[in-house]
Parts: structure tokens; sequence; C-alpha cells
């Protein structure tokens, strides 16, 4: 792991006073995560209108030849867990790798993330997601500025975040073979408290990270993990609501 460890147990630095180098090293990391997003949306919209056939009023009558590939295919389970190799490659892999590299292969997982949420449409109404993700990003806003700008520390939460993060990943696969709608809904009530909290978390321990002796390559790589950190927060918030709040098709 990185001597800068992306994702620490604790926030140990001081309050950070707020400069310009603060200032551009947050907005650089703004960029690449909204940046991110984008990419990962239209690759998913593309993806999916290249996947399925639509009658003039947007029911879905079969798939394409992609679409079987992509969503009926051993090809599937592929797209749902390469995301995760890429995590764990920019992960261990960050101090190994130049910061060119991070970069390349932060854009590839949000290009591969994009084929892996294209199955989104397939179940949830396109209005449906369009209002869930303007509101993911209202709550985002305003849970990374709290984060950002609030005095209080909390990285007293990083553990108990930490935790209950844990437990909605054995929460989920447990209820792959109970298919429970209780529980699915307590996951994404509790998915929601979690990444909610690991917004303001994760800001302001990327904020505390900052060094203004930093090299411009460490920079750059905190940077790009510190946009990983926060794109991972944002796509998960906005499932955990798009199964709360979106219509079905």
């Amino acid at each position: 792991m990185a001597s800068f460890d992306y994702r620490p147990s604790a926030v140990s630095k001081p309050h950070v006073t707020v400069d310009q180098g603060l200032r551009q090293h947050m907005l650089r990391i703004y960029n690449y995560m909204a940046s991110g997003v984008l990419l990962s949306g239209i690759v998913a919209w593309f993806s999916f209108q290249q996947a399925v056939v639509m009658d003039p009023t947007g029911a879905i009558l079969g798939l394409t030849a992609w679409g079987q590939t992509l969503f009926a295919s051993p090809l599937a389970f592929v797209v749902m867990l390469a995301p995760l190799g890429f995590i764990l490659a920019l992960s261990f892999g960050v101090n190994r790798m130049q910061a060119s590299t991070l970069q390349t292969l932060f854009w590839v997982f949000a290009g591969v993330m994009g084929l892996s949420l294209s199955s989104i449409f397939m179940v949830y109404a396109g209005g449906s997601i369009a209002r869930v993700f303007f509101i993911t990003a209202g709550a985002f806003a305003a849970l990374s500025l709290y984060g950002y700008t609030t005095r209080k520390n909390l990285s007293g939460f990083g553990t108990f975040l930490f935790m209950g993060l844990i437990g909605l990943v054995l929460a989920s696969v447990v209820n792959i073979f109970l298919q429970s709608s209780m529980l699915s809904f307590v996951v994404s009530v509790v998915g929601v408290l979690v990444f909610a909290g690991l917004t303001a978390y994760d800001t302001q321990r990327i904020k505390e990270m900052y060094d203004v002796s930093d090299s411009p390559e460490i920079a750059s790589k905190k940077s790009i993990m510190g946009a990983l950190s926060l794109y991972l927060d944002f796509i998960n918030l906005f499932l955990m609501l798009l199964r709360l709040f979106a219509e079905r098709r």
C-alpha cells in the first residue's frame, strides 16, 4: 500500500488551513470524480441502447446480439466483477505505478463500471433513474461540503462506517440466495446511511492528506485515489437510493 494510505483508519493530521493549493487539489479531485461518473453514465446508456430492442413507448421487446452477450452470457459475470479487480489493482499497485498509469486505469475502470451499470436501465425506468441521479448529486454535494468545512473530527466514524460496509457486503451476498425483499430494503436503507457517512468522512480524510510539500507525482496519485474514493461513495449512494425510490419497469 502507499505511504499515503488512501483509506486510513483515522484522520490524524490537525485541521489544515484552507489555502489556494488545497483548493486546487480538491478541485482536481472533484473534476476527476465527476468526469469518471460522466464517463460511466455515457457508457451505461450507450451500452443499454445497443443491447435492447424497444417499441415507440420505450418498452423492451427483446435483446440484440450485444444484449445477449452483455446480460445473458458468462460475460455478464465478468462485467459484474471486473470493477472490483480494477479497484484492487489501483489500491495495491499505487506505489509501483506511475501517476499516468493510475490515471489510465481510473478511466478504464470508469468505463467498465459503466458496462456494469447498464443493467439498471433494464430494471428501472429512465426518467426515474435521472431523478434519483440528481437527488444523489445534491445529497453528495451537501455531504461532501460538510466533510470539507466541518471542524469536527470525523475520524472516529471511520471504523464504524467500515464495519457497516462489511456488513452490507455480507448481507447482500446472503440475500442473493434468500431473495428477501425485507432484507433488501434494510440493506438499502443502511447503505444510504453508510455511504452518506463515508462521503463526508472521505472528503475530510482527503483534505487532511493534502501536503503542500508533495512532489507533483505524489500529488497526482493522491488526486486519483481521492477521486476513486469519492466516485465509489457517489455510485454506491446512487444505487442504494435507486433501490428505494426508483420506479421499476
